[in-house]
């Protein structure tokens, strides 16, 4: 009998990468630029015809928990579950490990997927995941989904593959052989021309019970929590106990770059974790002075731009290059393209900024 499979949607953010339109109280999940509607809804709708929407659950921040319902209407609400307080990746995983040993025991799988993704097309992702499934549940191993790169990328972590596995899959499997930070620009052009290396979209699949024991062995501070959640009789409660005193890393730290049973997927379809404003210009067409642009703005001897318009708002840019431009209702943004991985900065700073006075 198939192996039961849920699926967790890991959803926090800050809201830095496409500020001003997200913002750290509507952070990139739920940014609606990519065909119209936010991003969060086009990790659920991805999953069609091979995890449910009742096998699916989302662990998010508290203050997200109202959006996100309302972002993901066909979840029950009771598969949102919410963060006390910000710990990063490795307690949200262990969160994610009891629940599925709670609600599917210790063989169901589960599949650790991102909120706020691009990928595409949805038939060749669901594919991967499904071999990735197969494969988590027969060979006692941890599954990433590594995705073969298209540029030397110097902002993505990379997994360099070991022996190919025989899976008797369609894709391809790999033991692997390390994982690696992000590299500088030689490093990543080396990484690309050996053909050995994938990027870590951050994905990975596993059983409940696979997936404890590697805790156990390499966090168990952290793992602790699966027990916890698995066996509470509220959830909710059990978390805002259990999560303040535990310590903040990521599960890439904590476990993965110790556990020596993880396997790679040969994953085929295109990825983009849609980092910055840069991204738009691999998603909408550029004009002949390849400027990139979202709503109406005017452009007057103007070339290789990003500019964002805000519906009903008249945005104007004249004599400018390598510049992004981005209005909404409440905010402007005009920088340039080679600094635009810096808005955390103009973020932090709008947290410290004085009220001024009648505001």
């Amino acid at each position: 009998m198939a192996a039961t499979a849920y699926a967790i949607i890991i959803a926090g953010g800050n809201g830095e990468r496409f500020w001003p339109v997200s913002t750290p109280e509507r952070p990139k999940q739920f940014v609606d630029l990519f065909g119209g509607k936010p991003l969060i809804r086009h990790a659920l709708d991805r999953l069609e015809g091979l995890i449910p929407p009742e096998r699916t659950l989302v662990v998010t921040a508290r203050r997200f928990v109202a959006q996100t319902r309302r972002a993901l209407p066909s979840v029950p609400p009771g598969n949102i579950f919410a963060e006390p307080c910000r710990r990063d990746t490795a307690a949200a995983v262990a969160v994610a490990v009891g629940l599925v040993k709670r609600l599917g025991g210790p063989e169901a799988v589960g599949c650790i997927l991102t909120a706020d993704h691009v990928m595409e097309p949805a038939a060749k992702f669901r594919r991967a995941l499904r071999d990735a499934i197969r494969v988590a549940a027969k060979k006692d191993a941890i599954v990433t989904m590594g995705i073969v790169p298209s540029t030397p990328a110097t902002g993505f972590g990379y997994i360099r593959r070991g022996e190919t596995v025989t899976t008797g899959t369609k894709t391809v499997f790999h033991r692997v052989d390390r994982f690696v930070e992000k590299p500088d620009l030689a490093t990543a052009r080396d990484f690309l021309s050996s053909g050995d290396y994938f990027w870590n979209a951050g994905m990975f699949v596993w059983t409940a019970r696979v997936m404890e024991a590697a805790f156990v062995a390499h966090a168990p501070d952290i793992g602790a929590l699966i027990g916890t959640v698995s066996a509470a009789k509220d959830v909710s409660a059990a978390l805002r106990r259990a999560y303040p005193p535990l310590r903040a890393t990521s599960v890439d730290y904590a476990v993965m770059e110790h556990a020596d049973n993880i396997l790679v997927a040969e994953s085929d379809f295109d990825w983009d974790d849609v980092g910055s404003w840069e991204s738009i210009p691999r998603h909408f067409p550029s004009d002949p002075q390849g400027n990139a642009c979202l709503g109406d703005p005017l452009l007057v001897d103007t070339s290789d731009s990003i500019v964002v318009s805000d519906r009903g708002r008249v945005t104007a840019v004249l004599g400018l290059k390598d510049v992004v431009v981005v209005q909404t209702r409440k905010a402007t943004l005009v920088c340039s393209r080679d600094r635009v991985q810096e808005l955390r900065r103009i973020v932090a700073r709008l947290g410290t900024r004085p009220k001024r006075p009648g505001k």
